[in-house]
Formats: C-alpha cells, sequence, structure tokens
C-alpha cells in the first residue's frame, strides 16, 4: 500500500533580532481574530451534553433484583465493549503462553520469579511474582498495577507494597501496564489505542486482557486461595483496579487509588478527565463508574483518594458519588462494613505512600486474616530492599507487538464489505445528527474593504457554532471553509477566496478553532464517544446544517474548501450523508484513504474526529465519495 503522508512544514530559524520585529497584523487577520462565543461556552455545552447522557443508578429494594441487574451489566460491558469486534474476541479466546524464568533473591522471607506472559498472541507483559518462602494451606494473591509512572513495575512504592504483602504470606504478581516501564514505546502510547478502534476492535481489549491473564497465572499457583484474591493500584493503576474488579467477580478485596470517577464527575472537573482507556466508546451507554463501584457490592473494596490530589480525581469531588452509589448495595448484602473508604491528607497530594499503603494492609488483615490476631498493619521496613529498574527488568521478544502494530494487522483488508457501504450504516457508524439551526448575528466591521458578519448558529438544543462571513467587492458565489487549526490559521486562502469574488464563511465546528473545548480538547471528543455519540458525526451534522443556513440566508449552495484531514473527512461525511445539501467539496491537504490515519501512525489527540470506532471497517475514501455523489 502506498504511504499516504501529509506534507510536513519545517519552521525556519530566525534571529532573536528579526522576532522583536513580528509583521503586523492584516486587517483580514485582525477580523478572524474576533471572538463570538463566550470562552467558556464550548466547554459547557460539551458538560452538559455529556452529564445528561450518563446512565444513573438504578433503583433497586431488593438483593435479588440487584444481582440481576449487575450480572446483566457486567455481561454487555464485557461483549459490547472490552471484547467488542471479532478480533478482540479471538484475543479473548485465545491460548496464550507464560514463560518463567530467573529467580532473584528479595529480601527475608520471600523471593522474586521473573516471568513474561501474553496478554494475547504476539503481545508479551513483563512481570514480577513476589513469593513468600514459606506458603500456608492456602495463601492469598494479589495483583499489583500501576498507572502513569514511567518507570512502571520498578517505582518504589510499588515494590515497597509487594515485599510487605510478601512478607505477610500472599503471594504478589507485579505487573507492567501497557505503555509504561519496560513497555514504555512510541507503538504503546495510550492515544494509540484508538487505531483499534477505528478498525472496529475494542482498544481496551489489550488493557483488559493484561490484567485478566495476570489473574490466571495467580490463580494457577498449587497454593494459591480463591477465596482471598486481592487487586491494588495508584492513579492508572486504580483504574485497572476498579475495572477487573468490578467485571471479574474472581477478585474478593480491591483497593483503587487516586484512579476514577463517576462520568457525570469528570463532566464537571476536566482534571478528571482519562486517556482512552479510561474513556473507551460506549462505556456510559450500559454504565458509569458508579454503577462498577456498587458491582463490588458482596466483596471487599477500600476506595482510597487524596484530599489535596495535584492530579485528578480529588477526594472532595470524586469520593462522595462513587459512596452514595454503593452503600445501598453493600447493605443489601448485609455487608456495609465491606465498603470502606481512606482520605490521605499526608502528604494529601496524588500518592500511594505509607499512609496509604496501612489503610490498604488494615483493610487485607480485617478481610483475609480475621481469625490471625497477630496481623499487624504497620508497614515493615524495607526501604534496603527496593531494587533498580535493571535489577528488575524482564527479557523480551524483540517483536514484541503494541498499539500500532496491532491496528496495521486489523486493518490490512479493511473496509470489509464495501458493496454494502449504506449511508444507512454509515449514519450509525458515525452517530450522525441531523440538526436544525436557529442563527444570531452577533456583530459586523469593515476593514480594510472587507465586510465581516459574525455569527452564532444554535444547532438544535446542544451546541453554538461560530461563523464569520467575509466578502469583498463583487460576490459570485459561497464558499464554506473549515480549517483544521481554526479559522484564524486561514487568512491565506481566505484572502485567495475573497479576491475570486466568494463570499466566504468561516467555520469552527465542535473542537476545532474557537469551538475548542480546552487545551486538550480530544478528552471532550473521548467522553462524547463514550456517552454513545461521535465527534464525527456532531461535526459533519453542523457542517451540513451550515450549508442549508447558507442556502436559505443566501440563496445559493454553497461550495466546503476544508485545509487538513480533520475538515475534509468531516465534509465528505456530511456531503455523504446529505449529498443534496452540500455543494461541490475542495479538500486540501487531506488523505486519500483512512488508511493514512494508521500510515501516519497518529494519535486520538491530534485529530480526534479521525477515530470514529468502527469506521474503517466498513467505509474507505471511495465509499464516502460514492454516497457523497448518489443523491437519493
Amino acid at each position: 500500500m502506498k504511504r499516504l503522508l501529509l506534507p510536513i512544514v519545517v519552521a525556519s530559524c530566525v534571529s532573536a533580532l528579526a522576532q522583536k520585529a513580528a509583521p503586523p497584523q492584516s486587517d483580514l487577520e485582525v477580523l478572524l481574530q474576533h471572538m463570538i462565543l463566550p470562552s467558556n461556552l464550548p466547554v459547557s455545552e460539551a458538560q452538559a451534553f455529556c452529564e445528561a447522557k450518563v446512565p444513573r443508578m438504578p433503583k433497586v429494594t431488593s438483593l435479588a433484583e440487584w444481582q440481576t441487574f449487575a450480572n446483566e451489566t457486567r455481561r454487555d460491558v464485557l461483549d459490547k465493549i472490552v471484547f467488542r469486534g471479532a478480533l478482540a474476541k479471538q484475543w479473548r479466546d485465545a491460548k496464550t503462553k507464560v514463560e518463567w524464568l530467573d529467580t532473584i533473591g528479595g529480601g527475608p522471607g520471600y523471593h522474586i520469579k521473573k516471568l513474561r506472559y501474553e496478554a494475547l498472541p504476539g503481545l508479551w507483559i513483563p512481570a514480577l511474582l513476589y513469593q513468600p518462602d514459606k506458603v500456608q494451606v492456602k495463601m492469598p494473591v494479589h495483583l499489583a498495577v500501576n498507572g502513569h509512572d514511567a518507570v512502571g513495575k520498578a517505582a518504589p512504592y510499588k515494590q515497597i507494597r509487594c515485599i510487605n504483602l510478601a512478607k505477610r504470606g500472599i503471594a504478589s504478581l507485579n505487573v507492567e501496564w501497557l505503555g509504561m516501564g519496560q513497555l514504555r514505546t512510541d507503538g504503546f502510547v495510550h492515544t494509540r489505542m484508538n487505531q483499534l478502534d477505528l478498525c472496529g476492535v475494542s482498544g481496551l481489549a489489550p488493557f483488559y486482557l493484561s490484567m485478566s491473564r495476570g489473574l490466571d497465572i495467580l490463580l494457577a499457583l498449587p497454593d494459591a486461595d480463591p477465596a482471598r484474591v486481592a487487586v491494588s493500584g495508584l492513579s492508572g493503576g486504580g483504574w485497572q483496579t476498579i475495572t477487573i474488579s468490578s467485571l471479574d467477580t474472581r477478585v474478593t478485596l480491591c483497593n483503587p487509588v487516586a484512579g476514577y470517577s463517576s462520568f457525570r464527575t469528570r463532566a464537571e472537573f476536566p482534571s478528571d478527565l482519562g486517556d482512552s482507556e479510561q474513556t473507551p466508546n460506549d462505556l456510559a451507554t450500559v454504565a458509569d463508574y458508579t454503577h462498577l463501584t456498587a458491582m463490588l457490592g458482596g466483596r471487599a473494596a477500600l476506595l482510597t483518594f487524596n484530599a489535596k490530589d495535584n492530579c485528578c480525581f480529588a477526594s472532595d469531588h470524586a469520593l462522595p458519588p462513587l459512596l452514595d452509589a454503593a452503600q445501598p448495595v453493600f447493605k443489601l448484602y448485609g455487608q456495609p462494613e465491606r465498603l470502606r473508604s481512606h482520605e490521605n491528607f499526608d502528604p494529601g497530594t496524588h500518592n500511594y505512600e505509607i499512609d496509604n499503603r496501612q489503610a490498604f494492609y488494615r483493610m487485607i488483615g480485617d478481610v483475609f486474616f480475621t481469625a490471625d490476631a497477630s496481623f499487624d498493619a504497620k508497614e515493615i521496613p524495607c526501604d534496603m530492599e527496593v531494587k533498580t529498574k535493571e535489577q528488575l527488568d524482564v527479557p523480551l521478544p524483540a517483536d514484541n507487538l503494541d498499539f500500532h502494530q496491532l491496528a496495521m494487522s486489523a486493518g490490512k483488508d479493511l473496509p470489509r464489505d464495501p458493496a454494502n457501504a449504506t449511508r444507512e450504516k454509515l449514519a450509525g457508524i458515525v452517530k450522525y445528527e441531523s440538526f436544525s439551526t436557529t442563527a444570531t448575528q452577533t456583530g459586523e466591521e469593515t476593514r480594510g474593504g472587507i465586510k465581516a458578519a459574525f455569527w452564532k448558529l444554535r444547532m438544535g438544543d446542544a451546541w453554538t457554532v461560530p461563523v464569520v462571513e467575509l466578502a469583498r467587492g463583487n460576490v459570485t458565489g459561497t464558499t464554506i471553509l473549515i480549517a483544521d487549526e481554526g479559522r484564524k490559521s486561514s487568512a491565506k486562502d481566505i484572502e485567495t477566496l475573497l479576491a475570486s469574488g466568494q463570499r466566504v464563511l468561516s467555520v469552527d465546528p465542535f473542537g476545532i478553532g474557537e469551538s475548542q473545548t480546552e487545551r486538550r480538547s480530544y478528552l471532550y471528543a473521548l467522553l462524547v464517544a463514550t456517552v454513545g455519540h461521535r465527534a464525527l458525526g456532531i461535526e459533519a451534522g453542523q457542517v451540513s446544517a451550515v450549508s442549508r443556513w447558507a442556502v436559505d440566508h443566501f440563496q445559493t449552495k454553497a461550495t466546503v474548501r476544508t485545509i487538513g484531514p480533520r475538515g475534509s473527512l468531516v465534509a465528505l461525511v456530511a456531503k455523504a450523508m446529505e449529498p443534496r445539501s452540500l455543494g461541490p467539496l475542495q479538500p486540501s491537504q487531506h488523505i486519500e484513504s483512512l488508511h493514512g490515519i494508521l500510515l501516519n501512525n497518529w494519535t486520538v489527540i491530534e485529530k480526534p474526529e479521525l477515530f470514529c470506532f468502527g469506521l474503517l471497517e466498513c467505509f474507505d475514501v471511495p465509499q464516502l465519495k460514492a454516497l457523497a455523489e448518489k443523491a437519493d
């Protein structure tokens, strides 16, 4: 396949003296700088849109009623979200390998076995088993997961936790997280999991399988006690903990630390908006994290949050909704004491240090060692036993697969059935909505012979899109312009259009230019996707609505000119959905195939709407063009 790359523009170096004399803005550039929307409106609209769609906890009055709901929810999350797509189900059902390697000395009372295992065929996870030297008849087991820490499994606070549990007779499997430690490679960047989503394969599946295979290994140990299975982790490890513990009932005790909050909370507090794996496509059409927390009922859970968290999930806003959801369920089980929370004040920042660890040890003692009066939750000093990253490294195959390689393989024969690439199927994939439009002119200005009118177009009851109307001299036609970098970047192209007699409607749809929700705008695109919509469908619907408004207002069908792959795909989908509403398309700096998204190795950070779940599975650019040329 021919590699489809966009041209790369390299900025030339300039001297400090030249930088001081920045060229003055042209009249057109000044007009394009004019802000139309209140600065907080894009964020507040996205928050309101998403928050309203997050499912609420069901009202149940009996344990049997709750158990029916929890079982159905667990099944739906696994089948419809985690293992969505035929390939993800093949990974789940595959026979994978475990390879035991060297044993190294640990410290008094335990040793460390190195191992690697396949989360799915060809994707190996390095891990360390902290195993007690003396094993009782039945041994509790513990899966230690970690978050966004560059040193991964070698993080001292993680080693200390595993060492302390091993000294208490608990086997701990310390696993490397995808994208961290030994797996900290470009191909494992978390926002590349969305390349799998584009191909119709759940990018969440590798994350889940890396945990569930870890539990398989622990429970296969000859002396493992299946009634005493714990999971714990900080930050992204806290997210892993709630995910595997709520969905895999083999887990009997869990301690997520500063790792998650309700989607409703996330909509309100941008600091809680997480990476792609934490906000997977359509999860919130089935369950919220409040549901997942309540689904721990019948087992034991310690929810740990930090009072002054300088990263995310601060206790004051993240913890209360989770407790409100889960406490009634634990009461239905007659076990309210098995749901506990711990709020850390020292240091109170994003941490799993000694205060939080000792809270975990106390929970372990109360649940796993109820008959052992000698159990002491005070941390056993072991700083001298903490090892370096190099000492804990596990050999991995040179050809270990990553997200990008998996996506390239998954996408090579797509789309799967191009002959059946219908408009109805496209509408379902992009969640297309045909918006009604109410236009309000907010102002006008003339500079250098250019007349500008500033418009707010209200799209349905959810979105407001800014439009700058520009004209100079005799107008002979109308062009809608969408630039990936926003209208402020498009002065040169607009000047060319004005010189040719075009009226220009410069539009910033959802997530672009003035309609960006914040500096990390892609996080709201992910949030939109998890509540069952798609940024691509929203933007395409908005462009179609602008085009219909232009026909009504100016009595002419507008040409649509786009600059960049984002706007070009949006416009193409819009025309494929409503070929009569849009005039000719004039794309530039675009891709001729959706395979270019994979070949360019883009991430959802850069171009969020391009990673629409299952789009490449059913469509490529030629099929979209065919629909755009075919009016019903």
